[in-house]
């Protein structure tokens, strides 16, 4: 070894980062805490804030999810509880703008009850969700990257769960404990959703755990745990999203099919129920010019609210693109977003 211990490595480093860290290691040593915060907060909060931006399918998809949440929470306190007679019955969309959508048999307003109806129909649509990915990444991400006994019994619960048929499960479920509350019929609903999820997750681990960087993180000795948190997950989250979405969609129809079947325990805060209603009491269908816009404005909630979804999902792909992330960084150093030339020989 040369008396020079500081003599440039072919990778730009030196001696000593060799034998003491690599550069970015001493460079994050250096960095004051709120230096840190600074780029953690650009790095993994603006910088996605700023490329979702530069998707029309994620603005759209993202106010349409906040024009949802606002009714959800504001709107329950700016829009009063629907009433009895509150306009004459039957009064038809857009004449009265006390009561924009119009009123029911009873006179209560149809906006009124839409509004009221949000919250419920969000925890519903959260539950099916968080049901779907947990156990659809938990079992897909942990079975496929540990393999071997734990695959088997993981690959065994999906499989006997998938060859159950869903809806009268979910028919007899919902009979045997009667749940109210949004967020458990949520959870009941999707109790189907995720072996399917579970079962594609898998085949990708089961691909990216052989990938050189994964071998790489094993030979640093880098827990099973870290690996799949800080490699796999981020990877395939676009399309773990993309089935959040789907399933988030798929108990909203669900929930709304059986409020309106009545298997489900009647509540008048629900868009199934009022469809149920406009069906059987006001003849909505065969009379659509007298109660048509009792069934149309639930059904239009409804079908926005998945569209927006689908829409936020699907744009919310290039969020977690690493490479695009570096480069809308502001605070990210010039080389981590734009790679050397390997022109030069030294």
């Amino acid at each position: 070894m040369t008396d020079n211990d500081s003599e440039l490595r072919t990778d730009g480093g030196t001696a000593e980062e060799m034998i003491f860290g690599t550069g970015e290691d001493m460079e994050a040593a250096r960095m004051s805490t709120r230096e840190r915060l600074t780029r953690f907060a650009d790095r993994y909060i603006l910088a996605p804030l700023r490329i979702g931006w530069s998707d029309w399918r994620t603005r759209v998809g993202g106010l349409g999810l906040l024009f949802y949440i606002f009714l959800a929470t504001a709107g329950v306190v700016l829009v009063d509880q629907p009433e009895l007679n509150e306009g004459p019955r039957y009064q038809g969309a857009f004449v009265d703008w006390s009561v924009p959508f119009g009123t029911n048999n009873l006179g209560e307003s149809i906006f009124e009850l839409i509004v009221h109806a949000t919250p419920a129909m969000l925890k519903m649509a959260a539950g099916g969700a968080l049901m779907t990915v947990g156990a659809g990444v938990l079992v897909g991400f942990v079975g496929g990257y540990k393999g071997g006994l734990v695959d088997r019994v993981m690959m065994t619960i999906t499989d006997i769960q998938a060859v159950l048929p869903g809806l009268p499960l979910i028919i007899v479920l919902a009979g045997i404990f009667s749940p109210r509350e949004p967020f458990i019929v949520g959870v009941v609903l999707a109790i189907d959703t995720w072996p399917g999820l579970a079962r594609a997750l898998r085949s990708q681990v089961l691909t990216l755990r052989e990938e050189d960087y994964i071998e790489a993180g094993r030979a640093l000795g880098l827990s099973s745990a870290t690996l799949i948190r800080q490699d796999l997950i981020p990877k395939l989250a676009p399309y773990i999203l993309v089935n959040m979405a789907g399933a988030a969609t798929q108990v909203l129809k669900a929930s709304v099919a059986l409020y309106f079947l009545g298997v489900l325990p009647y509540s008048t805060l629900n868009w199934g129920v009022m469809m149920n209603n406009a069906y059987e009491t006001g003849n909505a269908v065969s009379q659509i010019g007298h109660a048509g816009h009792w069934l149309f404005f639930p059904a239009a909630f409804l079908s926005g609210m998945t569209f927006v979804l689908v829409l936020f999902a699907q744009g919310l792909d290039k969020v977690f693109n690493p490479r695009l992330r570096a480069r809308h960084a502001q605070t990210t150093p010039d080389e981590e977003s734009e790679p050397q030339s390997s022109g030069e020989v030294m």
